[in-house]
């Protein structure tokens, strides 16, 4: 069994209206906020997407708060010593901070990096949430014999595997994680918000929306229960979820504790 942490290093202002296709009647304000994960158990660590930089959310108009890497810090991780990273999508939010693990594996889907090198980056409409630096040095660790590849489902270490769902990304994957509390699954942006995947109202950033909606289905087939999935942006889930000590209360949260 791992522990599992949510590590939030930036935030996002933001209407409802734009995280839902069609919008939303009410409009109110639903702020988005940006994590890294970490698996920690005695199988190994993984550490699930890699964020952007301060440069990136300068770029990106987001507002940094911490660098992942202090995040990591404070659970007692060495990022130069992580050897498997899991990268989700290679959205500019999830597949950044080019430098910060030195010695890692990343985990990626066939159809995730088929898909961010072929012809729907033709498209600005698809390629706006890619940065081409973050694809061409992915390119270049593959080169450097640094990235894995996976078609599907597959187990990475026992208690620890990769679900492909698509939709938001053509090859957005999943992880599935076995807790002290049962099997989580970190959703990433499978579903950005809770409300996502509990309305069934895709997020406008889609390649394929029945592809998405048909991802709802999947994620709630691997958890044990819709409190064990972890949407990839919810400022609630730091709400829900305890931190592991006071000093890191709204910065990291414990996923394999029970929420509040």
């Amino acid at each position: 069994m791992s522990e599992v942490y949510a590590i939030r290093y930036a935030h996002h202002e933001r209407k409802a209206s734009a995280n839902f296709i069609g919008g939303d009647p009410h409009d109110g304000p639903m702020p988005l906020d940006y994590f890294v994960w970490a698996i920690v158990g005695e199988h190994g660590t993984f550490v699930v997407d890699t964020g952007f930089d301060p440069a990136m959310g300068k770029q990106r108009q987001r507002e940094m708060l911490q660098p992942p890497s202090e995040g990591l810090k404070a659970i007692g991780l060495e990022a130069e010593k992580v050897e498997d990273v899991i990268v989700t999508h290679m959205h500019y939010d999830h597949a950044g901070n080019h430098a910060l693990f030195p010695r890692a594996r990343y985990h990626i889907q066939d159809r995730e990096m088929a898909y961010c090198t072929g012809r729907c980056m033709c498209h600005d409409a698809l390629r706006h949430a890619f940065e081409p630096e973050d694809v061409a040095v992915m390119v270049r660790r593959l080169f450097e014999g640094r990235v894995a590849f996976h078609d599907g489902s597959a187990e990475l270490a026992p208690g620890v595997s990769v679900h492909l769902v698509g939709g938001h990304t053509n090859g957005l994957q999943v992880v599935r994680v076995r807790t002290r509390r049962g099997w989580v699954v970190l959703a990433s942006d499978a579903t950005h918000l809770y409300a996502n995947i509990e309305q069934a109202r895709p997020f406008p950033i889609v390649y394929n929306v029945g592809d998405m909606l048909e991802g709802y289905a999947t994620i709630r087939r691997l958890a044990d229960s819709p409190d064990h999935v972890i949407p990839g942006h919810d400022p609630d889930v730091l709400n829900r979820y305890p931190a592991p000590n006071e000093a890191l209360k709204g910065w990291v949260a414990r996923l394999d504790a029970p929420p509040a």
